[in-house]
């Protein structure tokens, strides 16, 4: 495997941002980046072998910088939302920055998808390390993270994320590329097919915080089970629809065991072939369709991205898990390791 490191950029603070290009034996590559421990670009064939690609984002590195759509990096300490910036552990409660209306959103404006990381390649991987201090927005504990992505001959990128932590913290890790089978820059990905392995989902209040049990999908616009375009139903007369101006939600993976890793989607373009199907072992999946794209930074090709131009599929534990004591656990302690997959495997049909 050839992987290629470069210097990308500076950081406001002054901090070296790098690139590592990864290209496999067919000559489909991805970028990543030392900022966020991102994902910069995919490139993969269409069926008829014609390379384009199928991660959305910006030309400079100076761009990934507090961008809304927080493209192609990781979010942390806590992905997603926790409600009104506040939660309790074990008897003590904690509060963090409030971001996204009144709630604390992926870490807060100083997360890690805005830090830049220490990183590290060898003949066959890419590692990003990223030390968050105890008190880092709120949080306790010292918390050491590792992010670690592989490439492989079959276009599979494979994503291991682990931590450790010196007291007992909260997190919750993802990825959160946007994708566009068609290629980066393309248009609308409404006319994208998605399948979710998933028969229950998350209602939430117009803050998009869940308000408890899981609901069936069956008879919703949350019904994925079987494959169905995107837009199929994103105009419906649907409360959760509305709250997000398309889709912003959460789903509960089906036959979900930690450690394991199991189907959580597949998306597929029939105008170009390619097909993404996404394995992890976390327990659920937001799938938000880029409701709100329009006016971020220009992107790669130098078109301006909107509205629906790419979809985020999101695997990771659920919003506000450490308020909601039924959903699986986002607690970690010293002694454990916080260890989870997300698998990235691209195709064509």
């Amino acid at each position: 495997m050839d992987i290629k490191k470069e210097l990308w950029g500076k950081s406001p603070d002054g901090k070296d941002i790098f690139k590592y290009t990864i290209v496999n034996a067919s000559g489909a590559s991805v970028v990543l980046s030392s900022l966020g421990a991102g994902i910069v670009s995919v490139d993969v064939p269409d069926r008829d072998g014609k390379l384009a690609d199928v991660v959305l984002g910006y030309p400079n590195a100076g761009d990934y910088f507090a961008d809304g759509p927080c493209a192609g990096k990781c979010p942390g300490r806590f992905a997603n939302r926790i409600a009104k910036g506040r939660f309790t552990l074990d008897g003590k409660e904690y509060t963090l920055p409030i971001n996204n209306g009144p709630n604390h959103l992926h870490g807060g404006p100083e997360g890690f998808q805005n830090q830049v990381w220490d990183s590290r390649c060898d003949d066959k991987c890419v590692e990003f390390l990223y030390f968050s201090p105890a008190g880092e927005a709120g949080y306790p504990g010292n918390l050491k993270v590792v992010a670690h992505y592989e490439w492989d001959d079959d276009n599979t990128l494979a994503l291991t994320l682990t931590a450790e932590t010196d007291a007992p913290t909260v997190i919750n890790l993802t990825n959160h590329a946007y994708f566009n089978l068609d290629g980066e820059g393309a248009g609308s990905i409404l006319g994208h097919v998605m399948k979710l392995n998933a028969s229950t989902w998350l209602p939430t209040d117009e803050t998009l915080i869940p308000l408890g049990e899981p609901d069936p999908v069956a008879g919703t616009p949350m019904d994925f089970l079987e494959p169905k375009r995107i837009g199929q139903d994103i105009l419906e007369d649907f409360t959760a629809l509305k709250y997000g101006k398309g889709y912003d939600n959460c789903w509960m993976i089906d036959a979900y065991e930690k450690g394991q890793l199991q189907t959580a989607a597949e998306l597929y373009s029939p105008a170009s072939g390619r097909v993404l199907k996404i394995e992890t072992t976390q327990p659920a999946i937001q799938v938000y369709t880029g409701n709100w794209l329009k006016g971020c930074p220009r992107g790669k090709s130098g078109v301006e991205y909107n509205d629906y131009d790419g979809v985020a599929l999101e695997c990771q534990h659920c919003p506000d898990s450490p308020n909601e004591p039924d959903y699986p656990s986002t607690v970690l302690r010293p002694g454990e390791v916080y260890n989870e997959a997300i698998v990235l495997a691209f195709s064509v049909k």
